[in-house]
Order: structure tokens, then sequence, then C-alpha cells
């Protein structure tokens, strides 16, 4: 006697992706972005902590496997290695999971990388939410835990034009950067805008009199996605896009402030130390009064599981957006 089976269901909450269904996607954009560089510069070297498929820098590795370097389960020695090649002129670009980097390995890239001023990128994955795996993987504090670094930039790119505009950019700069890297198939968004990634430079996206979005990350997608819903409620949103965290593009992000308007700021990160707490102490500087509403994760550990269900319990879903704007507008 034959007995039912029931299909077990399987997700990966590693490599999740957090694309919606049907949506234009480019597969993996920083390891093709990174290879390509590497054919015209012969200073990139690449990377990696055990972590190369999960990064995206197994792309640069098969193009250029006499410049890449597998360091093992040993991200302070990544870091260290990779300062040692910058000593000497090379351009390296380390890759792990952003908790590692943040949690494991501050201290080598504090003083190893950021004192002496060298230019190694960095390249976190797994930033925010963007894995199920729960709090061990779950780099929710990376920005928090990276702002006060002098000497490091911190970039958080929407989507796969980001990445691969920011890679060469990365690359030019003098000092240090952290990339919080979105991997895989990798949403395409920001080409539809007449949009270009500058290092260190906020954009205003579409302009709106009623409420005003201030995102970075894949927050920036969340929240154009907002601002289309919220039009069918009569409501005209502007969203800016900041990719650059530190530093921080001030004068375009408050120059789009006033007029009455509902500030809104969305990010893939814990609301302590992070978007909202960078713009909040820009407004007090600059002696500007203004209230700012935060759309971010909460601060405290959060749950494992699919990312659809974990986005829209913490707040970061398209339909959790629209719902709190209606909220505060009343």
């Amino acid at each position: 006697m034959s007995t039912p089976t029931t299909k077990r269901l399987t997700t990966s909450a590693m490599i999740a992706s957090f694309a919606d269904p049907g949506q234009r996607t480019a597969p993996a954009p920083f390891g093709h972005a990174l290879a390509a560089l590497a054919e015209q510069d012969r200073r990139i070297v690449g990377l990696t902590a055990d972590l190369g498929k999960y990064t995206d820098m197994h792309v640069f590795a098969e193009a250029h496997p006499d410049r890449f370097f597998q360091m093992g389960m040993a991200e302070q020695l990544l870091f260290g290695a990779a300062a040692g090649m910058a000593e000497v002129g090379l351009v390296p670009f380390a890759s792990t999971y952003s908790v590692f980097a943040a949690r494991r390995a501050y201290d080598f890239l504090c003083l190893d990388i950021a004192e002496p001023n060298l230019n190694v990128n960095i390249i976190g994955g797994l930033p925010g939410l963007t894995t199920g795996y729960g709090p061990s993987h779950q780099a929710t504090e990376d920005i928090a835990i990276f702002r006060g670094m002098p000497s490091l930039t911190i970039v958080d790119p929407c989507d796969s034009v980001d990445i691969e505009q920011a890679v060469p950019q990365l690359a030019a700069s003098d000092g240090p950067t952290y990339l919080r890297l979105l991997r895989g198939k990798v949403p395409t968004v920001l080409d539809e805008y007449d949009y270009e990634f500058r290092l260190g430079k906020a954009s205003v996206l579409r302009g709106g009199n009623d409420v005003v979005f201030v995102s970075s990350g894949l927050m920036t997608m969340r929240a154009l996605q907002a601002a289309q819903d919220l039009a069918e409620h009569g409501v005209d949103v502007s969203v800016v896009h900041s990719p650059t965290i530190k530093p921080f593009d001030s004068e375009t992000v408050l120059a789009e402030l006033g007029g009455g308007r509902l500030v809104v700021t969305l990010e893939n990160h814990t609301v302590v130390g992070g978007l909202f707490e960078t713009l909040a102490a820009e407004l007090a500087k600059g002696g500007v009064q203004e209230r700012v509403v935060p759309i971010a994760l909460p601060d405290e550990f959060l749950d494992a599981g699919a990312l659809p269900t974990l986005h829209e319990r913490y707040g970061l879903a398209r339909t959790t957006i629209v719902a709190k704007v209606l909220a505060e507008l009343g």
C-alpha cells in the first residue's frame, strides 16, 4: 500500500531575492562590474573570506583567476591582506558578509585600512534584512557601527544600476569604502529615472507636493513603488535617493525639504544610527525645524523566515509603507 507524499516546500533564506515577481533584474552586477573594471585596470584585485559564490566575487575569480585571493574563513586576515596589497599600489575589493565585516573584523578595518586611509573597498553581503537566517546573518546595525569610523565612505545602493556605476568610482576614490552589497538577481530600477550614481551625492528622482521620501538602498525601490500607490490616494510624493550615507549630501537633501510636507526616511537598517539619525543630525546642525518619520527596522534582534513575510512584519513592504504614510497624514 502506497502512502501519500507531501511536497516539501523549500527555500534558501541565505540567497533569497527581494525582487518582485516579474521584475527586471541583472545577474551579479557587482561581480560583472568588477571583472569589467579589471580588464582596464591591472591594479584591481579581488579577495574573499570563503564567500565568493555568495558575494558574486566568483564572477571576478573566473575572469581573473591570477588576481583573485581566497583567504578562507578569516575575516581579520582578509582585511589585513587587503591593506598590505593597497600599501604596494594595488586596489583591493574584499568581500564577506556585512555581519562579519562589522562584528568580527572592525578593529582590522579601522586600524589597518581606515587609519592609514588606504584604498581598500569592503564589499558586505546580506545587509539589513536581505536574508531570512536570523540575527547571526542579518546586518541590521552595520551602518551604525561604521558611521563613527573616520575616513570610511559608506554606500547603500538601490539596484543594479547603482552597483554597476559605483564600482569604478569606489576604485577611483582615495580612501576606504564600504558597499552594502545586493547580490544575485538584483532589481534594475533607476534607469527609468534619468539617474546617474555619483559618489557622495543624493538625487531627487521625482518631485511631489505632499510628502518627501528620503531613502537609501533597496528601500528607494520600495519608496518609488509606494509613491505610485499613494498617487492613487491623491498623495503626491517626492523621492530623494541617498546612496552615500557617509559623507551625507545634506545640501541636496535639505534643499528638497520644507513647504509643510511630511518627511519620511526609509532604510533597510535599524532605526538607530542609520539614515534617519543622519538626516536628523543634519537638520539639528542646520537649525531646521522639521519633523521626520522613520520607516526602518526596529531596535531588536529580528526573526528568521521568508523575506516577504519578514518585510511585511517589520514594515519594509510597499503596502506597509503606504499604510504608514496614510496614517501619518490622517
